[in-house]
Parts: structure tokens; sequence; C-alpha cells
């Protein structure tokens, strides 16, 4: 089973962070800092059971987050 993933991504045209789900043409939610999209992405992450996959402004990953069943845990348990 393919994992779920919700991505933070900075929306170059409105200004602003933008929840979306994985493939999803548009945004779930839109918000006006990176905080707010972090906050609300994570409880819906939670929700979903995904990965949260937030992206720096140049569109690279950072970070991420597994919130579901991850195919691949860390190794250390500490």
């Amino acid at each position: 089973m393919p994992r779920k993933e919700r991505h933070v991504v900075f929306n170059p045209d409105r200004g602003g962070w933008d929840s979306k789900r994985e493939n999803a043409e548009r945004a779930s939610k839109h918000f006006e800092t990176k905080k707010e999209a972090m906050d609300w992405s994570k409880e819906k992450a939670k929700e979903e059971g995904s990965e949260l996959i937030p992206h720096k402004k140049d569109g690279k990953f950072q970070n991420p987050n597994s919130y579901g069943n991850d195919p691949n845990p860390p190794k250390d348990t500490k």
C-alpha cells in the first residue's frame, strides 16, 4: 500500500503557504505563515495517518515526519 503524503509548499502566486495532499492540483488550505500551515497540516497528517513533508521556499524537502505506517522507520530507538 503506497504511503499517503501531505505537503506544505510556498505559494508564489498568492504569497504564503499551502497545505496540499500528494498529487493534488489545488491546496487543501492556504495560510499566511509557514507556522500556521505546519500546525494545521500536522493535525491533518495525524488524522490521515500520512507523511508530512514540508518544503523550503525553493521547493526542497525539509525534515519530513511520518504520522502513519512508516515503511522505513529509523533504526535507532533513542
